[in-house]
């Protein structure tokens, strides 16, 4: 029976992740409609929607989860197609709703894995796993669409991070993308839904679910670029003065600038989906408190080095051209940058 995913929300109101089952955990999101992004029609793959747009950017006291089993996967009512879905490894959170204009919100995750990820959104026959809606949440209440994250990080002297993936990988080898992955509910300890689990434990489990996006993203852009988790912070500066008595040239006032470190946690600026396999991705800005040139030295031993081939620190402007050779829901992370920019402007 299809599930209405709007029953839920309260407002202001988002969609679903989910870890699936067998093997390894992933997490999956559901979502609603959104705005969607030009079409090479050459290269279908770079096609995207947005799902949730959030330009202010939301730190992670403003992003909350509600992890339940009512959130996961609907199996579809055609047992052959359901068959076709073959024996992998894996598990993940899956996304499944959203709403934008909002200063809040609320993620509704649940379970499922890298087997029904591969027999689903990475199968041949995809499309046929998908209900004919205008809601995106049912369209997409078959596939297990695991919830990805990327990162759009900008170095100390104002350059955007991008990576080109290598040409080994499966899906999209040389093209360019934001470091990212997908968040993993093993590190929170979620291996399966507990029945039996009073509301306490669950609101403990939907905090640290929600702290797990935060958390992941930051593992990500460490093991993919090779920063130290810690360079990943803020520069500030105060000013002390009025203090006499000190002899400077023409002036009895001491003057301090001192540069202060502020750790702060990524910002959640949205959601995008990828048109093709309908493929799911939160992205976060970052900022470094390194320059690109030490960003590109610490690049050549990152611990997932192998899955890219180059990395590149780019000025804002440039995006544009590169973003043209993302694939579909990097693309739409590029527009969710812009979309801040421009509120940032504005503001």
């Amino acid at each position: 029976m299809p599930v209405n995913p709007l029953r839920h929300f309260s407002s202001p109101k988002l969609g679903t992740l989910l870890p699936v089952l067998p093997r390894r955990k992933i997490m999956s999101v559901s979502t609603g409609s959104g705005a969607a992004g030009a079409t090479d029609p050459t290269d279908p793959g770079t096609a995207f929607k947005l799902v949730l747009s959030c330009p202010s950017g939301l730190p992670a006291s403003r992003v909350f989860v509600k992890f339940d089993p009512s959130y996961d996967r609907i199996p579809h009512p055609d047992v052959n197609l359901e068959e076709s879905i073959n024996e992998y490894g894996g598990h993940a959170i899956e996304y499944v709703d959203g709403s934008d204009q909002i200063s809040s919100v609320c993620l509704h995750m649940g379970l499922t894995d890298y087997r029904t990820f591969v027999g689903t959104n990475l199968s041949p026959l995809w499309e046929r796993f998908l209900v004919p809606s205008t809601v995106d949440s049912l369209v997409r209440q078959h596939t297990s669409s695991p919830l990805g994250n990327g990162a759009i990080v900008e170095t100390s002297d104002g350059k955007i991070l991008v990576l080109q993936r290598s040409y080994n990988v499966g899906e999209f080898p040389g093209y360019f993308v934001f470091p990212g992955g997908h968040s993993e509910p093993q590190e929170i300890g979620i291996s399966a839904h507990l029945t039996d689990k009073g509301q306490t434990e669950s609101e403990l489990l939907n905090q640290k679910a929600s702290m797990e996006m935060f958390d992941g993203i930051i593992r990500e852009v460490v093991e993919e670029i090779g920063l130290p988790a810690n360079s990943l912070v803020s520069l500030g500066s105060y000013i002390i003065s009025g203090l006499t008595g000190w002899t400077y040239p023409n002036s009895s006032t001491l003057v301090v600038t001192c540069l202060i470190c502020v750790q702060t946690d990524p910002l959640f600026i949205g959601i995008s989906c990828r048109v093709v396999n309908v493929r799911p991705t939160a992205f976060f800005f970052l900022k470094c408190n390194l320059e690109a040139k030490e960003v590109c030295k610490l690049y050549s031993s990152a611990q997932d080095g192998y899955e890219s081939t180059q990395i590149f620190t780019v000025q804002r402007d440039d995006l544009k051209r590169m973003a043209v050779k993302m694939p579909g829901c990097h693309r739409g992370g590029y527009a969710l940058y812009k979309l801040m920019m421009e509120a940032t402007k504005d503001s």
